[in-house]
């Protein structure tokens, strides 16, 4: 199980656009990891778009934002299409990053990613962990924790 100031589990894997992204494209910067079950769907919708309506905010903490799921390159170019989406989905089909970040659920050959969030600091390791997320909460959540580590009046 993860714990705080753990070094994050590198990933390798592909965007929407087929490029490929790792863990250290990400150094020296703060970045929010978020696991999510599957595009278009009503939940991960909710979650993206209120992501989505916070960039700004994000971008004015310098920080990233990366949602991982299970669904395929292809899948994730459709929702971020549909959605606006202007930040980051990887495709992680295999679920092996997933499950490096304890957010894989398994039952059976149905495979597919727990909603739990990662806040990672600019040298790589974990400043905190969501393994409870309101999808329409978490992003002001994210803003009002990375605020304070980041320790922003």
């Amino acid at each position: 199980m993860l714990e705080i100031q753990q070094s994050a589990p590198n990933f390798v894997l592909y965007d929407a656009q087929e490029n490929l992204h790792q863990l250290s494209d990400y150094r020296d910067q703060w970045l929010v990891i978020y696991f999510y079950p599957k595009d278009n769907t009503p939940g991960c919708t909710k979650e993206a778009c209120a992501l989505r309506d916070d960039s700004a905010a994000f971008a004015d903490i310098k920080t990233k934002v990366v949602g991982i799921s299970t669904d395929n390159s292809k899948s994730h170019l459709n929702f971020s299409q549909k959605q606006s989406i202007p930040f980051t989905l990887l495709a992680d089909p295999e679920g092996k990053i997933s499950a490096a970040y304890g957010a894989l659920f398994k039952l059976g050959p149905i495979k597919f990613c727990k909603r739990h969030s990662f806040i990672i600091d600019p040298a790589g390791k974990i400043a905190k962990i969501y393994r409870t997320v309101s999808p329409g909460l978490h992003s002001q959540e994210l803003l009002r924790d990375l605020q304070v580590l980041q320790k922003i009046d």
